[in-house]
């Protein structure tokens, strides 16, 4: 075998020049051999991407088998509970939120929303249905999605308009956590009492506004925001 004269990494037979360093190799006592087999592969080679319809198809199946088989096996195991309703309804979720979005990659923002919505609160409609909690579904569970879903929307659409750093996100989805949890406690004050009592809601509103104020600055005054992107690795 030889080797490369200027690093001296060993060579193939059939090297003409050192994979390494690129050095031509000059050795008149062993010729390399163009015809005969590389080493390793001489052209750069890509792998097919996968279709969008067919990857659809796939995860389709499997959640259809996996619902199909839980709902069969439902008939004889425990047959008095529809636990089945669970799996179902997550794999009818879990569909919801991949398929479409993979199908039309242009989808609308409120579309898509509107999709996964509808996607959890099925769900937990499902889940409702075993538990016979359909009061409390329609009471609570489906005003605190739809307010998640608003809550959302307004994310989404204000990510849109500024420019999508590192703090700006941050600093947005803790405003939207505080503002989330501050509208939960006051469904359920209002499903459970009637009346609008605030407590835990309003120590986490208060934390994520302490959390927010300074990040606030940081992105205000630049040599704070370079200073804690070098920090941060932001």
């Amino acid at each position: 075998m030889p080797y490369c004269v200027h690093c001296g990494v060993e060579l193939d037979a059939t090297a003409a020049f050192c994979p390494l360093c690129h050095t031509k190799v000059l050795d008149l006592s062993q010729l390399p051999d163009p015809a005969a087999a590389q080493p390793f592969p001489t052209q750069r080679g890509e792998v097919a991407p996968v279709a969008k319809q067919e990857l659809a198809l796939l995860i389709t199946a499997m959640l259809a088998c996996v619902a199909a088989c839980c709902g069969i096996l439902n008939l004889f195991l425990r047959p008095d509970r529809g636990w089945s309703l669970y799996v179902i309804g997550a794999a009818v979720m879990l569909w919801l939120w991949i398929v479409p979005p993979l199908l039309a990659r242009g989808m609308h923002l409120l579309l898509r929303l509107l999709v996964d919505v509808v996607a959890v609160g099925l769900y937990i409609y499902l889940i409702s249905v075993d538990l016979d909690g359909k009061a409390w579904f329609w009471g609570l569970a489906a005003p605190i999605i739809l307010w998640g879903g608003a809550v959302l929307l307004l994310l989404g659409l204000v990510l849109r308009v500024y420019r999508r750093s590192v703090i700006t996100t941050l600093t947005i989805l803790i405003g939207s956590l505080g503002v989330f949890l501050f509208g939960v406690e006051y469904l359920i004050d209002h499903w459970l009492c009637a009346a609008w009592e605030p407590s835990w809601s309003l120590v986490v509103l208060t934390i994520c506004v302490g959390l927010v104020i300074p990040l606030i600055i940081v992105r205000r005054i630049p040599s704070l925001r370079e200073e804690a992107r070098k920090r941060f690795h932001l």
